[in-house]
């Protein structure tokens, strides 16, 4: 039988981690869950890249995204942290931190246009 051991405070560097923070997906899964039961959103998906991370919203499951919520990991400037970005790419808005940008921006006013 082979040994096993337990290495307890690991000092190797850990690489950063590439995705949404608890509270940042908490925000996000939060707005979800109103939208849908606002029945305007219906489907969801991440995309993970080396530069951003998203969270692509669908009005349906075969179409494009039609918004993306992004959290841009080498951002420019320290208000592009956040995008809310629509399906060809445009930014709608942008800010340094997450909770504003939600709660900021007016979710009945962006249409989903096909």
């Amino acid at each position: 039988m082979n040994n096993i051991k337990l290495i307890v405070n690991n000092d190797v560097k850990k690489e950063k981690e590439i995705f949404f923070f608890k509270k940042e997906l908490q925000c996000i899964l939060n707005l979800y869950a109103k939208m849908v039961s606002n029945g305007s959103w219906k489907d969801y998906s991440f995309t993970t890249g080396i530069k951003e991370v998203s969270f692509n919203i669908y009005h349906r499951a075969s179409d494009k995204p039609v918004l993306k919520i992004l959290k841009n990991l080498k951002p420019r400037y320290f208000n592009e942290r956040y995008l809310i970005k629509d399906k060809n790419g445009f930014i709608l808005k942008k800010s340094e931190n997450l909770n504003q940008l939600i709660n900021k921006t007016s979710w009945d006013k962006l249409k989903l246009v096909k």
